[in-house]
């Protein structure tokens, strides 16, 4: 009996939609990464590209324990010397959920080629609304 090794014709992509509302910011995070690498599926195989596309909507109202909002930090450095930039996730969560939950997506996913093609299946938007109703995806549930 031989290994299934799956093929880029055999794959077929789902959309799925996760309600982030009221949720974890770190198990949305972590069940849409699962999604994106289609670690899912039964033909999973590290190797290919296998993952399908999500939707998160209501970044805005996903949830921080503890005093994550006042002690976690989000670093970036500009290029200049002693210019390294730091905001609070308090004022990241109200200015940019998407880019927050973005950020902790692309955390849980290899910095591969395939991890980087799996980003861009990955739809995040602050609000209830997004505009892929036409594509038919399914609910996850948490």
């Amino acid at each position: 009996m031989s290994t299934y090794m799956p093929k880029a014709g055999d794959i077929t992509r789902k959309w799925y939609v996760i309600d982030a509302e009221g949720k974890h910011l770190g198990h949305v995070a972590a069940k849409a990464a699962e999604l994106l690498r289609g670690k899912h599926k039964p033909t999973f195989a590290p190797h290919a590209d296998c993952g399908d596309h999500v939707i998160i909507i209501n970044a805005d109202k996903a949830v921080l324990t503890g005093k994550k909002l006042d002690q976690k930090m989000y670093y970036h450095h500009t290029g200049y010397i002693g210019n390294m930039k730091k905001v609070k996730y308090s004022s990241l969560m109200r200015e940019k959920p998407e880019f927050a939950m973005t950020k902790a997506v692309k955390g849980m996913i290899p910095d591969t080629t395939i991890g980087r093609k799996a980003l861009t299946r990955l739809r995040v938007y602050a609000g209830a609304e997004h505009a892929h109703a036409a594509q038919k995806p399914e609910v996850v549930e948490l």
